[in-house]
């Protein structure tokens, strides 16, 4: 069985952390080169570029190595409308659902996030995998 996974930002941007366990774990997640969104593109530039410690330069490219390395799905008028439904559905913040509204619309069953309970299950689909238990 092929499993179609989904990471959450805090996935791409533990690659960059200092501690070298979560690091080595994120890594491994994204060496699989999920299914990503153009939210997951964009929050990782704000929080990477927030924290301050890479110059612009090395964030972009980072950036484009990202959206080179995994599938990246659009965030559609559909996938906003099916987060509103998730969003009332599951009591998430509407952040968390349009991410899992991306996972669904891209056929995944597994999220790899930190922000969601591990273990649940959205539409009897998307499993959610805290890769750093």
């Amino acid at each position: 069985m092929i499993v179609r996974a989904f990471a959450d930002t805090n996935v791409a941007v533990y690659c960059l952390d200092a501690d070298a366990t979560r690091r080595a774990k994120a890594l491994a997640v994204m060496r699989s080169r999920p299914v990503i969104s153009v939210q997951v593109v964009n929050e990782f530039l704000s929080v990477v570029l927030r924290r301050g410690r890479l110059p612009r330069e090395t964030v972009i490219r980072l950036v484009r190595i990202l959206m080179n390395r995994c599938e990246v799905m659009s965030v559609t008028r559909q996938t906003v409308e099916t987060a509103l439904y998730l969003g009332d559905r599951y009591q998430v913040s509407h952040w968390d659902s349009l991410i899992i509204a991306a996972a669904l619309a891209a056929g995944c069953d597994t999220l790899f996030s930190e922000d969601l309970q591990h273990g649940q299950i959205f539409n009897g689909q998307l499993t959610v995998v805290n890769p750093f238990l």
